[in-house]
């Protein structure tokens, strides 16, 4: 049973409020008025998003995840729905109808998480609140003294923060709400990493080794005083207690089963995690068919470029040739990164070519973090904080080079630099006229569904020099395709992690280190790996749709300013905005 006391909630969400007609002026300024209330109200619950949205009246706060804080955040999102309902869609412009229907997907998917207990599960295989705040010294201001101490202040909240999350994440193991056992062997180096005993030897101290010249030198001693004591009684001291209560008592007490199906109300919870992630109503056996089709037709086209090759062999020898011969593997983390950034930098001269609008934000390449490398994926984009000096960046993951093939970097670098992430958020955060919180959306299928199709738009644009390069897009393609068979397999069919695993390694050619992490992340966070295939399935077909119905007055570059002027945003909101531009176009 859920643990939450939300019996007010619902009854207060059950009153009904019908839409009152208004006229269209009207309508938007109360729409805008209660996006504006309900961002401050979203700032304030969330310090941590507050910062990296820019605003920094929070700095120095964490959030609050006691049990009523968070029925406080599902009565207030239910609010918040209540009182969009009272306002007529049909009367706003088809912008803010598109914010209407964004927002409401927001708040809907903030509730239903919250009384299905998600945040009894805070983390995930390579991912979680930990991992977020280990960030926090590349995240944060750090110009004056006030930045310092909003800073230090924070680190001190740690420990509390922890304590909230420890008691969450008891409740879901008394109600079996936990991340499967099976997955976390390791685990407990993701705290230990963060648990020393000198300050210099954590990543919270390096703001503390560039403090810049503008602070008076007494204020930086006391700065530093303050910032050891607040790294090892704040950080550390937090970090001890996380790694001890895993130890001691997540570990041995997490749940023998793996699917989310088997989670208390896990069917329920799993048709949510399909709803959020892919934002349609789609069944687990529609997303496992879909999978199976689209494994059987890259399956064919990764055949055709084995033989491209000149390979003599099986398939399967294929892929064991891949996996293992040196030529495909860099020798140095640096010549990794290095081959990176040429790849980044070739797409860089193609872009004008593909996107008419480019945002002004540039981004740099780096490897992926040492505290987190081992378990994390191969590659990943970090959006940089708003309103910082920072670039975006592209993160590679040079832990065991020999699970890190050239062959993908190609893919890798469409995805998650350009024309993939990089560019689409950054694109959307430079965006005017928007709402705040359309700026900042981000939903999965939108939005990993753009990073898939960037990597079959760098084939057009002609970036993968070789068979070997392509097999590498193919490979991650089917990587995605399979994703839908897997976490479909897992969460309602019953799939152990060996059928898991051995699915996986015998369609792509990920390495089988890959293999076992990205299994590992389906197990242990469902529903988000469904995104990727259904998104770029749809932007695909929005395309298709575009070229059918404009023919020679057809642009991609204006088709993708369309998907990408659009924000993250639900499929159906994306498919809308695709539709109106055809029919401006075609008149």
């Amino acid at each position: 049973m859920n643990l939450r006391p939300l019996c007010l909630v619902v009854a207060f969400a059950a009153l009904p409020i019908p839409a009152v007609a208004a006229d269209p002026a009207d309508a938007a300024a109360r729409l805008h008025t209660l996006f504006d209330r309900e961002w401050e109200e979203r700032l304030q619950e969330d310090p941590l998003h507050a910062t990296a949205v820019g605003r920094h009246d929070y700095d120095d706060r964490l959030p609050a995840v006691a049990p009523e804080d968070m029925a406080r955040r599902a009565a207030t999102a239910r609010g918040f729905l209540h009182e969009l309902a009272a306002i007529d869609r049909g009367a706003l412009s088809p912008d803010d109808a598109a914010s209407y229907d964004t927002f409401k997907k927001q708040l809907e998917d903030r509730v239903a998480d919250i009384e299905l207990g998600k945040d009894q599960m805070p983390f995930n295989t390579d991912s979680g609140f930990h991992v977020d705040f280990s960030l926090l010294p590349d995240s944060m201001p750090f110009a004056t003294v006030q930045d310092y101490e909003r800073y230090i202040r924070r680190l001190h909240a740690w420990p509390r923060y922890v304590d909230q999350q420890i008691a969450e994440m008891r409740l879901g193991l008394r109600r079996g709400m936990s991340v499967p056992r099976e997955v976390l062997n390791g685990y407990e180096a993701s705290f230990s990493v963060h648990v020393v005993d000198d300050p210099a030897k954590s990543v919270f101290w390096r703001p503390f080794e560039r403090i810049p010249a503008a602070v008076p030198e007494a204020e930086r001693e006391r700065l530093r005083r303050e910032g050891r004591e607040a790294v090892l009684q704040g950080a550390v001291a937090g970090y001890r207690q996380l790694l001890t209560f895993f130890v001691q008592e997540y570990l041995p007490q997490a749940r023998k089963t793996l699917g989310a199906s088997e989670l208390p109300n896990g069917k329920a919870y799993y048709a949510q995690q399909i709803r959020e992630y892919t934002t349609l109503d789609r069944t687990a056996e529609e997303l496992h068919q879909l999978g199976l089709a689209e494994v059987d037709r890259i399956s064919r086209e990764m055949n055709e470029v084995m033989k491209q090759t000149g390979f003599q062999g099986t398939f399967p020898e294929f892929l064991h040739f891949l996996r293992t011969d040196p030529r495909f593997y860099a020798k140095t983390p640096q010549a990794l990164l290095e081959h990176a950034a040429w790849i980044a930098k070739r797409i860089d001269g193609k872009l004008p070519a593909l996107i008419r609008t480019l945002p002004r934000v540039p981004y740099t390449v780096e490897p992926v973090p040492d505290s987190i490398a081992p378990r994390y994926t191969t590659g990943r984009y970090v959006e940089p904080a708003e309103g910082s000096a920072q670039p975006g960046i592209f993160w590679v993951n040079t832990y065991k080079l020999e699970s890190r093939p050239l062959y993908d970097l190609p893919a890798l670098a469409c995805h998650e630099a350009v024309p993939g992430h990089h560019i689409q958020i950054t694109r959307a955060r430079e965006m005017t006229g928007l709402p705040a919180f359309r700026r900042f959306a981000y939903f999965p299928a939108s939005g990993e569904g753009w990073g898939l199709y960037s990597e079959w738009l760098c084939l057009e644009a002609g970036i993968y020099d070789d068979p070997y390069d392509n097999f590498g897009r193919l490979t991650y393609e089917m990587w995605r395709a399979c994703r839908l068979v897997v976490d479909t397999g897992v969460h309602a069919f019953g799939w152990t992690r060996r059928q898991a695993l051995d699915y996986l390694a015998s369609h792509t050619a990920l390495p089988l280190h890959e293999v076992e992490t990205e299994v590992d992340r389906y197990i242990s966070f469902p529903g988000q790996a469904l995104a990727f295939k259904v998104g770029e399935l749809k932007i695909k077909e929005l395309r298709r749709r575009a070229e059918k119905a404009l023919g020679p007055r057809f642009d991609r570059r204006d088709f993708h300013d369309v998907i990408l002027g659009s924000g993250s945003v639900p499929l159906k909101v994306l498919e809308d905005n695709v539709d109106r531009w055809i029919a401006r176009q075609g008149s």
